[in-house]
Protein backbone atom coordinates (compact mmCIF):
# COMPACT_ATOMS: atom_id res chain seq x y z
CA UNK A 1 0.00 0.00 0.00
CA UNK A 2 1.50 3.35 -0.99
CA UNK A 3 1.29 6.43 1.21
CA UNK A 4 -1.27 7.96 -1.18
CA UNK A 5 -3.57 4.95 -0.74
CA UNK A 6 -3.53 4.96 3.06
CA UNK A 7 -6.58 6.32 4.88
CA UNK A 8 -6.21 9.89 6.13
CA UNK A 9 -8.71 9.47 8.97
CA UNK A 10 -8.04 7.59 12.18
CA UNK A 11 -9.84 4.41 13.16
CA UNK A 12 -12.26 5.17 16.03
CA UNK A 13 -11.38 3.34 19.26
CA UNK A 14 -13.10 2.89 22.60
CA UNK A 15 -10.09 4.46 24.28
CA UNK A 16 -10.70 7.70 22.37
CA UNK A 17 -13.40 8.32 24.98
CA UNK A 18 -10.59 8.89 27.48
CA UNK A 19 -9.18 11.77 25.41
CA UNK A 20 -10.34 14.45 27.87
CA UNK A 21 -8.43 12.78 30.71
CA UNK A 22 -5.46 12.05 28.45
CA UNK A 23 -5.28 15.73 27.44
CA UNK A 24 -5.30 16.75 31.09
CA UNK A 25 -2.33 14.45 31.81
CA UNK A 26 -0.50 15.87 28.77
CA UNK A 27 -1.07 19.42 30.00
CA UNK A 28 -0.13 18.75 33.63
CA UNK A 29 2.82 16.36 33.20
CA UNK A 30 4.31 17.28 29.83
CA UNK A 31 4.19 13.61 28.88
CA UNK A 32 2.05 11.38 26.68
CA UNK A 33 3.17 8.14 28.35
CA UNK A 34 5.49 6.96 31.15
CA UNK A 35 3.62 9.12 33.64
CA UNK A 36 5.46 7.42 36.51
CA UNK A 37 8.67 9.34 35.85
CA UNK A 38 9.63 12.20 38.12
CA UNK A 39 9.67 15.78 36.91
CA UNK A 40 7.92 17.38 33.98
CA UNK A 41 8.35 15.87 30.52
CA UNK A 42 9.78 17.65 27.50
CA UNK A 43 6.50 18.82 25.95
CA UNK A 44 6.32 22.65 26.06
CA UNK A 45 4.02 24.12 28.70
CA UNK A 46 2.05 25.87 25.95
CA UNK A 47 0.72 22.42 24.98
CA UNK A 48 -2.59 21.86 26.77
CA UNK A 49 -3.83 18.91 24.73
CA UNK A 50 -2.39 16.10 22.61
CA UNK A 51 -3.44 17.74 19.33
CA UNK A 52 -1.11 20.70 20.00
CA UNK A 53 2.07 18.67 20.32
CA UNK A 54 3.03 18.50 16.65
CA UNK A 55 2.68 22.27 16.15
CA UNK A 56 4.50 23.45 19.26
CA UNK A 57 7.30 20.86 19.25
CA UNK A 58 7.67 21.28 15.48
CA UNK A 59 7.86 25.08 15.75
CA UNK A 60 10.62 24.78 18.32
CA UNK A 61 12.46 22.39 16.02
CA UNK A 62 12.32 24.99 13.24
CA UNK A 63 13.97 27.52 15.55
CA UNK A 64 16.74 25.08 16.53
CA UNK A 65 17.37 24.18 12.89
CA UNK A 66 18.03 27.88 12.17
CA UNK A 67 20.57 27.92 14.99
CA UNK A 68 22.26 24.87 13.49
CA UNK A 69 22.48 26.43 10.02
CA UNK A 70 23.98 29.65 11.39
CA UNK A 71 26.61 27.76 13.37
CA UNK A 72 27.48 25.55 10.41
CA UNK A 73 27.85 28.59 8.16
CA UNK A 74 30.14 30.13 10.79
CA UNK A 75 32.35 27.04 10.70
CA UNK A 76 31.39 25.89 14.21
CA UNK A 77 30.95 22.28 13.28
CA UNK A 78 30.52 20.68 16.69
CA UNK A 79 28.04 23.29 17.85
CA UNK A 80 26.11 22.85 14.61
CA UNK A 81 26.06 19.10 15.16
CA UNK A 82 24.48 19.48 18.58
CA UNK A 83 21.77 21.78 17.24
CA UNK A 84 21.08 19.58 14.20
CA UNK A 85 20.74 16.53 16.43
CA UNK A 86 18.35 18.35 18.77
CA UNK A 87 16.29 19.61 15.82
CA UNK A 88 16.08 16.17 14.21
CA UNK A 89 14.91 14.69 17.52
CA UNK A 90 12.31 17.42 17.97
CA UNK A 91 10.95 17.03 14.45
CA UNK A 92 10.77 13.28 15.09
CA UNK A 93 8.83 13.82 18.31
CA UNK A 94 6.56 16.30 16.55
CA UNK A 95 5.61 13.94 13.73
CA UNK A 96 4.94 10.99 16.01
CA UNK A 97 1.54 12.13 17.39
CA UNK A 98 0.15 12.62 13.87
CA UNK A 99 -1.69 9.37 13.15
CA UNK A 100 -2.35 9.88 9.44
CA UNK A 101 -0.15 10.51 6.42
CA UNK A 102 -1.29 14.08 5.97
CA UNK A 103 0.69 17.11 4.86
CA UNK A 104 1.75 17.95 8.41
CA UNK A 105 3.27 14.52 9.06
CA UNK A 106 5.07 14.49 5.72
CA UNK A 107 6.45 18.00 6.33
CA UNK A 108 7.74 17.09 9.80
CA UNK A 109 9.27 13.83 8.59
CA UNK A 110 11.06 15.58 5.71
CA UNK A 111 12.39 18.20 8.15
CA UNK A 112 13.65 15.44 10.47
CA UNK A 113 15.56 13.80 7.62
CA UNK A 114 16.93 17.17 6.48
CA UNK A 115 18.26 17.97 9.96
CA UNK A 116 19.79 14.54 10.28
CA UNK A 117 21.61 15.15 7.01
CA UNK A 118 23.14 18.07 8.92
CA UNK A 119 24.14 15.65 11.68
CA UNK A 120 25.79 13.38 9.13
CA UNK A 121 27.70 16.30 7.56
CA UNK A 122 29.09 17.46 10.90
CA UNK A 123 29.59 14.14 12.70
CA UNK A 124 33.16 13.15 13.66
CA UNK A 125 32.81 9.78 11.88
CA UNK A 126 30.91 8.37 8.88
CA UNK A 127 27.15 7.85 9.10
CA UNK A 128 25.61 6.29 5.97
CA UNK A 129 21.91 6.56 5.14
CA UNK A 130 21.06 3.12 3.72
CA UNK A 131 17.96 2.23 1.69
CA UNK A 132 17.59 -1.55 1.34
CA UNK A 133 15.23 -3.13 -1.22
CA UNK A 134 12.56 -5.29 0.40
CA UNK A 135 9.17 -6.60 -0.76
CA UNK A 136 8.74 -4.20 -3.70
CA UNK A 137 9.60 -1.26 -1.45
CA UNK A 138 12.59 -0.43 0.74
CA UNK A 139 13.51 -0.11 4.40
CA UNK A 140 16.08 2.32 5.74
CA UNK A 141 18.58 2.83 8.50
CA UNK A 142 21.74 4.66 9.49
CA UNK A 143 25.02 2.79 9.61
CA UNK A 144 27.42 4.42 12.07
CA UNK A 145 30.92 3.21 11.19
CA UNK A 146 33.50 2.91 13.94
CA UNK A 147 36.96 4.29 13.19
CA UNK A 148 38.75 0.92 13.32
CA UNK A 149 41.08 -1.10 11.14
CA UNK A 150 39.59 -4.12 9.39
CA UNK A 151 36.25 -5.83 9.96
CA UNK A 152 34.57 -5.14 13.30
CA UNK A 153 31.48 -6.38 15.17
CA UNK A 154 28.07 -4.98 14.29
CA UNK A 155 25.30 -3.93 16.66
CA UNK A 156 21.87 -4.06 15.02
CA UNK A 157 19.79 -1.55 16.99
CA UNK A 158 15.97 -1.69 17.03
CA UNK A 159 14.46 1.45 18.62
CA UNK A 160 11.05 1.67 20.26
CA UNK A 161 7.67 2.18 18.59
CA UNK A 162 7.69 5.90 19.51
CA UNK A 163 11.21 6.42 18.19
CA UNK A 164 12.94 6.80 14.85
CA UNK A 165 16.47 5.99 13.76
CA UNK A 166 17.43 9.68 14.14
CA UNK A 167 17.01 9.72 17.93
CA UNK A 168 19.76 7.39 19.18
CA UNK A 169 22.76 7.35 19.43
CA UNK A 170 24.15 10.84 19.79
CA UNK A 171 27.24 11.01 17.51
CA UNK A 172 29.29 12.64 20.28
CA UNK A 173 28.32 9.88 22.71
CA UNK A 174 28.03 6.81 20.53
CA UNK A 175 28.00 3.85 22.91
CA UNK A 176 28.86 1.35 20.14
CA UNK A 177 31.50 3.06 17.99
CA UNK A 178 33.36 4.16 21.12
CA UNK A 179 33.71 0.45 21.92
CA UNK A 180 35.03 -0.37 18.44
CA UNK A 181 31.72 -1.70 17.09
CA UNK A 182 29.68 -0.47 14.15
CA UNK A 183 26.00 0.19 14.82
CA UNK A 184 23.07 0.07 12.42
CA UNK A 185 19.90 1.86 13.58
CA UNK A 186 16.82 0.51 11.82
CA UNK A 187 13.53 2.04 10.72
CA UNK A 188 11.58 -1.19 10.33
CA UNK A 189 7.85 -1.51 9.63
CA UNK A 190 6.12 0.70 12.18
CA UNK A 191 8.93 3.25 12.41
CA UNK A 192 10.02 6.46 10.68
CA UNK A 193 10.60 6.17 6.95
CA UNK A 194 8.69 2.89 6.76
CA UNK A 195 5.59 4.68 8.02
CA UNK A 196 5.71 7.48 5.46
CA UNK A 197 6.22 4.90 2.70
CA UNK A 198 2.92 3.34 3.68
CA UNK A 199 4.43 0.05 4.85
CA UNK A 200 1.73 -1.63 6.91
CA UNK A 201 2.90 -3.36 10.09
CA UNK A 202 1.95 -7.05 10.08
CA UNK A 203 2.47 -9.86 12.55
CA UNK A 204 5.72 -11.08 10.96
CA UNK A 205 7.06 -8.45 8.57
CA UNK A 206 9.32 -6.63 11.05
CA UNK A 207 11.67 -9.58 11.48
CA UNK A 208 11.51 -10.32 7.74
CA UNK A 209 12.61 -6.77 6.94
CA UNK A 210 15.32 -6.88 9.63
CA UNK A 211 16.75 -10.11 8.23
CA UNK A 212 16.89 -8.59 4.75
CA UNK A 213 18.69 -5.57 6.15
CA UNK A 214 21.16 -7.80 8.00
CA UNK A 215 21.91 -9.74 4.81
CA UNK A 216 22.77 -6.45 3.11
CA UNK A 217 24.96 -5.34 6.01
CA UNK A 218 26.89 -8.61 6.15
CA UNK A 219 27.91 -8.17 2.52
CA UNK A 220 29.99 -5.15 3.53
CA UNK A 221 33.72 -5.61 4.17
CA UNK A 222 33.67 -3.43 7.30
CA UNK A 223 31.49 -5.89 9.19
CA UNK A 224 32.69 -9.11 10.81
CA UNK A 225 30.00 -11.61 9.91
CA UNK A 226 30.42 -13.89 12.91
CA UNK A 227 30.03 -11.11 15.49
CA UNK A 228 26.58 -9.55 15.27
CA UNK A 229 24.83 -8.30 18.37
CA UNK A 230 21.21 -7.21 18.50
CA UNK A 231 20.20 -4.35 20.82
CA UNK A 232 16.47 -3.71 21.09
CA UNK A 233 14.90 -1.06 23.29
CA UNK A 234 11.42 -0.64 24.77
CA UNK A 235 8.75 -1.88 22.34
CA UNK A 236 11.67 -2.59 20.01
CA UNK A 237 12.44 -5.50 22.35
CA UNK A 238 9.26 -7.19 21.11
CA UNK A 239 10.46 -6.91 17.51
CA UNK A 240 13.98 -7.78 18.66
CA UNK A 241 12.79 -11.00 20.29
CA UNK A 242 11.07 -12.00 17.05
CA UNK A 243 14.22 -11.14 15.07
CA UNK A 244 16.56 -13.09 17.37
CA UNK A 245 14.19 -16.09 17.37
CA UNK A 246 14.00 -16.29 13.57
CA UNK A 247 17.51 -15.31 12.46
CA UNK A 248 20.37 -17.56 13.57
CA UNK A 249 23.01 -15.02 12.59
CA UNK A 250 22.48 -13.04 15.80
CA UNK A 251 25.35 -13.88 18.16
CA UNK A 252 24.05 -12.09 21.26
CA UNK A 253 20.79 -10.29 21.99
CA UNK A 254 19.61 -7.63 24.43
CA UNK A 255 15.94 -6.99 25.19
CA UNK A 256 16.14 -3.76 27.20
CA UNK A 257 13.12 -2.22 28.99
CA UNK A 258 11.55 -5.48 27.88
CA UNK A 259 8.12 -5.24 26.27
CA UNK A 260 7.65 -8.96 25.79
CA UNK A 261 4.44 -9.52 27.78
CA UNK A 262 0.80 -9.76 26.72
CA UNK A 263 0.03 -6.62 24.72
CA UNK A 264 -3.26 -6.20 26.58
CA UNK A 265 -1.37 -4.15 29.18
CA UNK A 266 0.09 -1.78 26.57
CA UNK A 267 -3.10 -1.39 24.54
CA UNK A 268 -5.71 -1.27 27.31
CA UNK A 269 -4.05 -0.25 30.60
CA UNK A 270 -1.20 2.05 29.52
CA UNK A 271 -1.59 5.50 27.93
CA UNK A 272 -4.28 5.68 25.18
CA UNK A 273 -1.48 6.83 22.90
CA UNK A 274 -0.32 3.26 22.23
CA UNK A 275 -3.57 1.83 20.94
CA UNK A 276 -4.11 4.93 18.82
CA UNK A 277 -0.58 4.54 17.45
CA UNK A 278 -0.97 0.88 16.54
CA UNK A 279 -4.27 1.54 14.80
CA UNK A 280 -2.20 3.79 12.50
CA UNK A 281 0.77 1.43 12.14
CA UNK A 282 -1.35 -1.62 11.28
CA UNK A 283 -3.91 0.39 9.28
CA UNK A 284 -6.61 -1.59 11.07
CA UNK A 285 -10.04 -0.74 9.67
CA UNK A 286 -11.83 -1.39 12.95
CA UNK A 287 -11.14 -1.88 16.62
CA UNK A 288 -12.06 -5.55 16.29
CA UNK A 289 -9.37 -5.97 13.63
CA UNK A 290 -6.83 -4.22 15.85
CA UNK A 291 -7.75 -6.39 18.84
CA UNK A 292 -7.31 -9.49 16.71
CA UNK A 293 -3.85 -8.25 15.75
CA UNK A 294 -3.03 -7.60 19.43
CA UNK A 295 -4.09 -11.12 20.36
CA UNK A 296 -1.64 -12.56 17.81
CA UNK A 297 1.36 -10.77 19.37
CA UNK A 298 2.32 -13.17 22.14
CA UNK A 299 5.90 -14.47 22.25
CA UNK A 300 5.31 -17.70 24.17
CA UNK A 301 6.35 -19.91 21.24
CA UNK A 302 9.09 -17.66 19.87
CA UNK A 303 11.17 -16.85 22.96
CA UNK A 304 12.26 -20.51 23.43
CA UNK A 305 13.55 -20.43 19.84
CA UNK A 306 16.20 -17.82 20.62
CA UNK A 307 19.53 -19.65 20.58
CA UNK A 308 22.06 -16.91 21.39
CA UNK A 309 22.95 -15.53 24.82
CA UNK A 310 20.27 -13.01 25.78
CA UNK A 311 20.04 -10.15 28.26
CA UNK A 312 16.59 -9.07 29.46
CA UNK A 313 16.05 -5.96 31.60
CA UNK A 314 12.82 -4.73 33.19
CA UNK A 315 11.56 -2.36 35.84
CA UNK A 316 9.92 -4.04 38.83
CA UNK A 317 6.74 -2.04 38.24
CA UNK A 318 6.77 -1.53 34.48
CA UNK A 319 3.03 -1.17 33.73
CA UNK A 320 3.37 -2.83 30.33
CA UNK A 321 5.49 -5.73 31.63
CA UNK A 322 4.22 -7.29 34.89
CA UNK A 323 7.33 -8.76 36.43
CA UNK A 324 5.77 -12.13 37.28
CA UNK A 325 4.86 -12.59 33.62
CA UNK A 326 8.40 -11.62 32.63
CA UNK A 327 9.70 -14.33 34.96
CA UNK A 328 7.50 -16.94 33.29
CA UNK A 329 8.62 -15.93 29.81
CA UNK A 330 12.33 -15.81 30.71
CA UNK A 331 12.13 -19.18 32.46
CA UNK A 332 10.74 -20.69 29.26
CA UNK A 333 13.78 -19.56 27.27
CA UNK A 334 16.38 -22.20 26.45
CA UNK A 335 19.26 -19.88 25.51
CA UNK A 336 21.79 -18.75 28.15
CA UNK A 337 19.89 -15.82 29.65
CA UNK A 338 20.48 -13.12 32.23
CA UNK A 339 17.69 -10.98 33.72
CA UNK A 340 18.15 -7.60 35.39
CA UNK A 341 15.25 -6.34 37.52
CA UNK A 342 15.43 -2.67 38.53
CA UNK A 343 13.74 -2.39 41.92
CA UNK A 344 11.00 0.25 42.27
CA UNK A 345 11.54 1.48 38.70
CA UNK A 346 9.02 1.50 35.90
CA UNK A 347 9.75 1.53 32.16
CA UNK A 348 12.73 3.82 31.47
CA UNK A 349 15.16 2.08 33.82
CA UNK A 350 18.67 3.24 34.62
CA UNK A 351 21.14 2.54 37.41
CA UNK A 352 21.28 6.24 38.26
CA UNK A 353 17.51 6.64 37.73
CA UNK A 354 18.41 9.55 35.48
CA UNK A 355 15.58 10.15 33.06
CA UNK A 356 17.36 12.80 31.01
CA UNK A 357 18.34 12.47 27.39
CA UNK A 358 18.09 8.87 26.23
CA UNK A 359 21.47 8.97 24.55
CA UNK A 360 23.06 9.57 27.96
CA UNK A 361 21.27 6.80 29.85
CA UNK A 362 23.55 4.26 31.51
CA UNK A 363 21.38 1.44 30.12
CA UNK A 364 23.10 2.02 26.77
CA UNK A 365 26.57 1.64 28.27
CA UNK A 366 25.86 -1.42 30.41
CA UNK A 367 24.08 -3.14 27.52
CA UNK A 368 26.92 -2.44 25.10
CA UNK A 369 29.43 -3.87 27.57
CA UNK A 370 27.29 -6.99 28.00
CA UNK A 371 26.97 -7.47 24.24
CA UNK A 372 30.68 -6.82 23.64
CA UNK A 373 31.60 -9.40 26.27
CA UNK A 374 29.41 -12.02 24.59
CA UNK A 375 30.68 -11.19 21.08
CA UNK A 376 34.24 -11.45 22.43
CA UNK A 377 33.52 -14.97 23.61
CA UNK A 378 32.99 -14.45 27.34
CA UNK A 379 30.32 -16.89 28.59
CA UNK A 380 27.68 -15.99 31.13
CA UNK A 381 28.98 -16.74 34.61
CA UNK A 382 25.53 -17.76 35.84
CA UNK A 383 23.09 -18.56 33.02
CA UNK A 384 19.54 -18.10 34.24
CA UNK A 385 20.49 -15.65 36.98
CA UNK A 386 18.21 -12.79 37.98
CA UNK A 387 20.11 -9.77 39.27
CA UNK A 388 18.19 -7.44 41.58
CA UNK A 389 19.29 -3.84 41.01
CA UNK A 390 18.16 -1.76 43.96
CA UNK A 391 17.96 2.05 44.02
CA UNK A 392 21.36 3.35 45.11
CA UNK A 393 22.44 -0.29 44.91
CA UNK A 394 25.11 -2.26 43.10
CA UNK A 395 26.16 -2.64 39.48
CA UNK A 396 24.97 -5.76 37.67
CA UNK A 397 28.68 -6.57 37.33
CA UNK A 398 29.38 -6.35 41.06
CA UNK A 399 29.91 -9.88 42.48
CA UNK A 400 27.81 -8.87 45.49
CA UNK A 401 24.71 -7.85 43.52
CA UNK A 402 21.71 -9.78 44.93
CA UNK A 403 20.39 -12.77 43.00
CA UNK A 404 16.68 -12.77 43.75
CA UNK A 405 13.27 -12.05 42.27
CA UNK A 406 11.24 -10.50 45.08
CA UNK A 407 11.85 -7.66 47.50
CA UNK A 408 11.11 -9.86 50.53
CA UNK A 409 13.77 -12.47 49.71
CA UNK A 410 16.93 -12.27 51.83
Amino acid sequence: MSSSEMPRRRTRLRRDGQQWAFDRFVSETGRVFHFQQKGRGRIPEAVKMHAQISKHVGSNAERVEKLAKAEEDAGHTLTALEFYFEAANAFGQAQHPVFSLNDEKLYLNEAMLRCYDGVRRTAPYTIEHLHIPWNDTKVSGYLHLADVEGPAPLIFFIPGCDMTKEMVPHPLYNFATQRGMHIFVFDGPGQGESNVRGIKLTETNYEAAASTALTHLLSRPEIEAGRVGMYSLSFGSYWGARFAATDGRIGAAALVWASICDKYYLFEEESPRYKQLFAFLTQARSEEELDEFRNSMDLDDLLPQIACPTLVTVGQYDPRSPVEEVYELVDAMTAPTELWVYEDQHHNVNLRQNYGFQWHGDHHSTTMDWLADRLNGAPLAQPGATKWLAPRGLSPNDPQVPRKRHWFEQ
